[in-house]
């Protein structure tokens, strides 16, 4: 069993979900890139844990 996703990562993950999802894919690696263009402040740890958690969002849609 996996670390739950903190409260704010999950907030800002589906706000990013709803105003850029068609940037967006089930590739992790592809989803970090995109955090990273979109230009968030986060720290590592933090981008990995928001673009594994809209990665599984996106695989869970379909």
């Amino acid at each position: 069993m996996g670390k739950a996703v903190p409260k704010s990562i999950k907030s800002r993950a589906e706000y990013l979900l709803e105003n850029h999802k068609e940037k967006f894919g089930k590739d992790f690696e592809k989803n970090k890139e995109v955090i990273n263009g979109i230009g968030l402040s986060l720290s590592k740890n933090d981008r990995n844990i928001m673009a594994g958690y809209i990665s599984r969002m996106i695989k869970d849609a379909n």
